[in-house]
């Protein structure tokens, strides 16, 4: 077991990194408001739908997981944010606060900028890891999935147990990677 100097453990606790947290239902909004109050770095990423009621349309802006919102925090900063209202607690992965790698986030970030139509799917897809190397998902990782319509490409948050599908062109170009 490696033993780190106080200095290093320092440095270390101020590394940081996203994290992903459960607010109370429904309290994603506010709850990005209150991590913004105290000056903590955070994604809540959004998706606008136009709902239906019975004598009008509306758009909404929604949640895209709801029950989610991530953090780029150090340790003390990740803490602190727990403190807050409408933040349940972080999850976990093998009893540490899960990290959620950066590309991940990337990647969503970069689905959602392009504006196509996305959809929730609950649980893990499995298949190959592809770079999407044209179009509008360019520079996304992610994982193939057949489908009905042909491929789909899906960015896995795997630590919250979702994925998010995007519709692909046959055409579209993309190559495997290795791991």
């Amino acid at each position: 077991m490696i033993q780190l100097s106080k200095k290093e453990n320092d440095n270390h606790k101020n590394e940081r990194a996203w994290y992903a947290l459960y607010t109370k239902p429904r309290c994603e909004f506010k709850a990005a408001e209150q991590i913004e109050e105290i000056n903590i770095s955070y994604y809540l990423p959004t998706i606008t739908r136009i709902k239906q009621w019975s004598d009008r349309k509306k758009k909404v802006v929604e949640p895209l997981l709801r029950g989610y919102i991530f953090i780029f925090a150090n340790e003390k900063e990740r803490v602190v944010s727990l403190e807050t209202q409408s933040i349940v607690r972080c999850v976990f992965d093998r009893g540490r606060p899960a990290k959620i790698p950066e590309w991940q986030i990337d990647s969503l970030k970069k689905m959602l900028e392009s504006k196509a139509d996305l959809l929730i799917k609950e649980g893990l897809v499995s298949g190959s890891k592809v770079l999407i190397k044209d179009g509008p998902f360019s520079g996304v990782i992610g994982i193939v999935q057949e489908t009905d319509n042909g491929n789909s490409i899906a960015v896995l948050i795997d630590l919250l147990n979702r994925s998010i599908i995007a519709h692909l062109p046959k055409e579209s170009d993309y190559e495997v990677i290795r791991n």
